[in-house]
Order: structure tokens, then C-alpha cells, then sequence
């Protein structure tokens, strides 16, 4: 007798169905994957043509024909020179926008402008041209503001860069009459006799903890923003005042003993010119954890 798929049992067949539907699924599922691959391959070759057709270069330009191979030069070239000077167009635009109160008779150094127009239009993407607009709006009121070798390390930035240099803003301090801001990250004690019979206590607040991590810092530092290493104050004396603004908050710290010393990162020149220009936005975390280790050695208000 010819067993057929009729004569087996109910277990059996669910088996064998559910063995099949598996097979199936297997050998469907290179093919899946084949597909997925070639949509993604083919979103990523897209790209890679978007972004050199900014730039004027297709993969066929380069014809065997002079005449075309000039034509196809010759386009790329208006197209860089467009887009340049669209990059200058909407730096001028944002600048106009910018409200700037305090205003001089001074007029603007030339040589400052040309060698700001020659970096500001290679500048492609809309948070850094806004960078460079209100750098601009505040020479024009304040020649003198920028100099050159600021905007020759701003041209380098890239808008990641810009985006790392906010949250040093976000958690800078600077006292009253102090062009410098500095990052506060905790304080140093000098030790006494019996010092060895406290409780530990931090010191430092954990930066990374607050938004501002180790890598950032190292970029901030090789971007010479912020100085290389941790820096201390003078010691304070007991009962004596100082006050730090943070964002929109100030701090006054009213030193509880004798001999504390704050430690900071501070601003290098080219970075305290650049803290004018960033949006900031207050770091209450940073600020929260900061009063909790300062307030070990100081009052505060």
C-alpha cells in the first residue's frame, strides 16, 4: 500500500508542516537579506553621488571629448563658486539679524573682513554659518572682538566641535569683571595633622557625570579652547567672599576654613571669545553636584 499524505496521522503532518514552513523560511531568507543589502548599498551609492554632485563631480564628467571634458570643468567650477557664494549670502543674512547693543564709531579693519569673507564662504553647514553671522555682527559693532587666528580655529570646527564646545559653556563660570570663564570642578584642601582621621571626602565632581565627558575635554583641550590641565586658585582664607556666575545663576562662596583652593579648566583666549557667541542654556545637574562638593569647605549663598 502507497502511503500518501492522506494516510498519516495529525502529529506527523503538523510536523512535517511545520519542518517544510521552516525549510521555506530558510531559503528565503538569503534572498531577504540579499535585498536588504542591495536597498542599503543602493541608499548609500546614492548618497555618495548626492554629496559630489554639491561639488560639481559626476561619475561620468570625464569625457574623452575636449570639448566636453572643458564644459563639465567649467560647470563644476560655477557650481563651487554658487555655492560659495551662497554660503557668504546667508552668513550676511544671519549677521543682520543679530541685535548687537553696545556700537563704536571704529570702522571694521579690511584686512580682518577679506581674510573673514575667504573662510566664511567655505562654510557649508547652518549652525556654523549662524557661528560666523554673529561673529561678524559683533566686529562690526565691536572691531576688534575676533581676531584672526580665532576665525582660523572656528574654520576648522565642525558643528560635532561646536556641539561639544556648548556643554563647556553650559557648565562655565566666570567671576564679576572677568572676561575668562573656567569650569569649576571642585577644590583642594591642604592637609592638616590629623587630617588622616576624617572621613574622605570628594573633592571633584565627576564631569562626566554632569554631560561633559573625558573624550570631550581631551577634543576641547587639542582644540585649544580649554587649557591642558586642571589649574588651582590662590588659597582662601577663612571667611572670605567670592563670586561666581554660572549661566543665569550666581554663587557666592564664603570659605568655611583656611587654606582651600578652588581647581578649575580654564578658558584659553581663543576659547573665551568663542564662550560670547554660544547660546547657553543652564546645567542644573552640573550645578546640583558642584554645590554638593564645594559645600564641604564653603558656605553658600
Amino acid at each position: 500500500m502507497k502511503i500518501t499524505p492522506q494516510h498519516l496521522p495529525p502529529e506527523i503532518k503538523k510536523v512535517q508542516n511545520a519542518e517544510v514552513g521552516s525549510a521555506k523560511a530558510h531559503n528565503d531568507q538569503p534572498a531577504a537579506e540579499k535585498m536588504a543589502s542591495a536597498i542599503k548599498s543602493d541608499a548609500s551609492r546614492q548618497r555618495m553621488l548626492t554629496w559630489f554632485a554639491r561639488v560639481g563631480i559626476s561619475p561620468s564628467m570625464m569625457s574623452p571629448d575636449p570639448k566636453k571634458q572643458k564644459h563639465a570643468l567649467e560647470r563644476r567650477k560655477q557650481i563651487l563658486e554658487t555655492q560659495k557664494a551662497s554660503n557668504l549670502q546667508s552668513v550676511l543674512n544671519i549677521a543682520l539679524n543679530v541685535s548687537i547693543n553696545e556700537q563704536t564709531s571704529d570702522n571694521l579693519d579690511a584686512d580682518w573682513f577679506f581674510a573673514f569673507s575667504t573662510m566664511a564662504e567655505e562654510i557649508y553647514s547652518q549652525p556654523m554659518q549662524e557661528l560666523w553671522g554673529k561673529i561678524f555682527a559683533v566686529e562690526v559693532a565691536r572691531p576688534g572682538s575676533f581676531s584672526l587666528r580665532t576665525l582660523q580655529l572656528l574654520k576648522t570646527l565642525t558643528h560635532r566641535d561646536a556641539k561639544v564646545f556648548n556643554k563647556a559653556v553650559n557648565v562655565a563660570s566666570r567671576k564679576s569683571n572677568d572676561t575668562v570663564p573656567r569650569i569649576l570642578v571642585g577644590y583642594h584642601k591642604r592637609k592638616g595633622l590629623l587630617s588622616f582621621l576624617r572621613k574622605p571626602i570628594p573633592e571633584q565632581l565627576n564631569l562626566a557625570s554632569v554631560g561633559l565627558s573625558y573624550p570631550d575635554l581631551l577634543s576641547l583641550q587639542e582644540m585649544k579652547l580649554i587649557y591642558a590641565s586642571e589649574i588651582e586658585s590662590g588659597e582662601y582664607v577663612e571667611g572670605q567672599q567670592v563670586t561666581w556666575r554660572c549661566v543665569n545663576e550666581n554663587i557666592t562662596l564664603t570659605c568655611k576654613t583656611s587654606g582651600v583652593a578652588l581647581v578649575y579648566y580654564k578658558f584659553t583666549s581663543v576659547g573665551s571669545e568663542l564662550y560670547k557667541l554660544v547660546t547657553k542654556s543652564s546645567n542644573d545637574t552640573y550645578l546640583q553636584e558642584l554645590k554638593k562638593v564645594l559645600g564641604e569647605v564653603f558656605n553658600i549663598s
